[in-house]
């Protein structure tokens, strides 16, 4: 596939204005970036930096990316990773293949060289989306930053965790450490320092920047990090029965003998890959995904992760850098279309949404706290559609908003020192009211949107959202240049790094300002839970032997 789209690329270059390009070599070969219509940046998109294993090794790490003898035209050939359909855009304009590790690389069109690099991880429960979901061409343009985004496997190809050497866990997040490679190995000659790389990502992307900074195998590639709703101690972040999760799915894809862990694992090896792609997406009362990061098998250097993210971080052996790190005042928006599908089960029996890593001696232990926990977020009152404040406030919080809390506390106790920590609630007229309510609130990942661009033309957008986002923006830009989001001669207020009870923390909204006590009595009352019933994960559990197998 990659020799053909390379084959194109050069009968290609004959009809291009030169004046319009930009050429940039590579470990690979030379690449050609086009100039923004609009002007004040260059961009290189869908340059090949590492190649998927197909086969019965398409479970396992990344290949090296191929090599050019020609100038590859680097434009958007809409590739992206194997994927289900998707509730959140559009994927039928898409080119959807295997073999999808592409990179996208924004540069700004100055002479300047040894630039700041941002990389960023797309989010979307690490089942859908890719790279360029959304673009960060205002970034670019002050001309202070280079800033690259990539696709990386995602569900069962990306996740699926047998612990087993054809099928070891984590390819999805394996890819991300390539493209981080990548970019250590090529970004200089686009004008980056690649001694200067700030990671950030949003969700799901969020989850796998903080991964990143607890893995071994990402040590020296990066020496900063942003993330945006969503942290690997969340129990979104880490599958609990990756065996189990496999064969739920299997069940799904209409294969039976799950029993029978060898004919699973070769029915995985060996389907189709366009069949195996169905979606989960938020749909299971815990609040989970089947095909989320896990703690691998011990296996040395080729493990991205071989402990808990709570057992490194608790041990402090880790790489303490700058982290810039926050969510939404609305994070529970991704299960607001359940409230009518799950308010008669929430009423009847509540302890089944409940998170996933507090575990009980008893059912009976279970179902007091259970209750006490109804009892904090509804006061007596039935869940529904007249209570939705409470029901988005107990999703958000359950599944991004103490979790956030939690690892600012466990890391300033690991002796990080260095934390700034925010909480963003801009809301305009555009935003909907919230059903049954006179409120408009931020919606999950509603500050990466503020910091990247969506579908909308920038200038349709009010003028009260184009100036937060000039702010936020900036912000996000001297945390990548300087380590600290507010410089001594911004007109901004100071915003002081964190402590663990989550003061002070910076509030984006229609004012930015400093406050205390992030997310006040609902983080004191799951403290108090977290610190009496979590139940850290654990690395996959071995495969059964072959030789007992063979003897079934």
């Amino acid at each position: 596939m990659w020799k053909i789209l390379i084959l194109l690329s050069v009968v290609t270059l004959g009809y291009c204005d030169d004046g319009e390009w930009k050429q940039v070599r590579t470990a690979q070969g030379e690449v050609r970036g086009r100039k923004d219509p609009a002007g004040g940046l260059y961009a290189f998109l869908n340059i090949p930096y590492a190649k998927v294993p197909v086969g019965t090794d398409r479970f396992k790490a990344p290949l090296s990316a191929p090599i050019w003898l020609e100038p590859l035209d680097a434009i958007d050939r809409g590739i992206i990773c194997m994927q289900p359909p998707s509730p959140l855009f559009d994927t039928s304009s898409k080119v959807m293949q295997e073999d999808c590790l592409i990179t996208n690389v924004y540069v700004p069109d100055t002479d300047d060289k040894n630039l700041p690099v941002i990389v960023y991880i797309h989010g979307g429960a690490f089942e859908i989306g890719f790279g360029n979901m959304m673009t960060p061409k205002h970034l670019v343009k002050n001309k202070k930053v280079i800033v690259v985004n990539f696709n990386y496997r995602l569900g069962v190809h990306g996740f699926l965790c047998l612990g087993t050497e054809d099928a070891p866990g984590n390819a999805g997040l394996k890819d991300q450490v390539a493209l981080l490679r990548w970019v250590n190995k090529n970004i200089a000659s686009f004008g980056g320092n690649p001694d200067d790389v700030t990671i950030a990502g949003y969700s799901a992307g969020s989850v796998s920047v903080d991964l990143l900074m607890l893995s071994k195998s990402a040590k020296g590639l990066f020496n900063k990090v942003i993330l945006e709703s969503g942290v690997s101690v969340g129990f979104i972040a880490i599958q609990r029965n990756p065996i189990e999760n496999a064969k739920t799915y299997a069940k799904m894809l209409n294969f039976t003998k799950v029993n029978d862990f060898y004919l699973m694992q070769e029915f995985y090896k060996s389907a189709p890959m366009k069949s195996m792609f169905m979606s989960t997406f938020l749909g299971r009362k815990d609040s989970t995904v089947l095909f989320s990061p896990c703690i691998e098998r011990r296996k040395g250097n080729q493990a991205f992760l071989d402990e808990s993210p709570y057992n490194i971080i608790k041990s402090g052996n880790y790489n303490k850098i700058p982290m810039l790190i926050g969510i939404s005042n609305m994070e529970g928006s991704l299960q607001m279309h359940h409230v009518g599908i799950w308010k008669d089960s929430m009423n009847t029996k509540f302890s089944d949404f409940l998170p996933v890593d507090i575990k009980f001696q008893s059912n009976d232990e279970r179902d007091i706290v259970s209750n006490k926990i109804k009892e904090f977020y509804f006061g007596g009152q039935p869940v529904g559609e007249e209570t939705i404040l409470a029901y988005l406030d107990y999703f958000g919080d359950i599944m991004f908003g103490y979790s956030t809390l939690r690892a600012v506390k466990l890391h300033l106790e690991a002796g990080h020192k260095q934390i700034y920590l925010y909480e963003f609630s801009f809301v305009d007229d555009s935003v909907p009211v919230i059903p049954n309510t006179n409120e408009r609130r931020a919606q999950h990942c509603a500050q990466t949107m503020a910091v990247l661009e969506g579908p909308m033309d920038e200038e349709t957008l009010s003028e009260e959202y184009r100036n937060l986002k000039s702010v936020i923006r900036e912000m996000w830009s001297n945390f990548a240049i300087h380590g600290t989001p507010v410089t001594e001669d911004s007109s901004l207020p100071t915003w002081p790094t964190t402590s663990a009870g989550g003061s002070p923390y910076m509030s984006i909204g229609k004012a930015v300002e400093i406050k205390e006590s992030f997310l006040g009595e609902r983080g004191k009352f799951w403290n108090k839970i977290y610190e009496k019933y979590y139940s850290a994960p654990v690395a996959v559990a071995p495969p059964p032997s072959q030789a007992y197998h063979n003897e079934l």
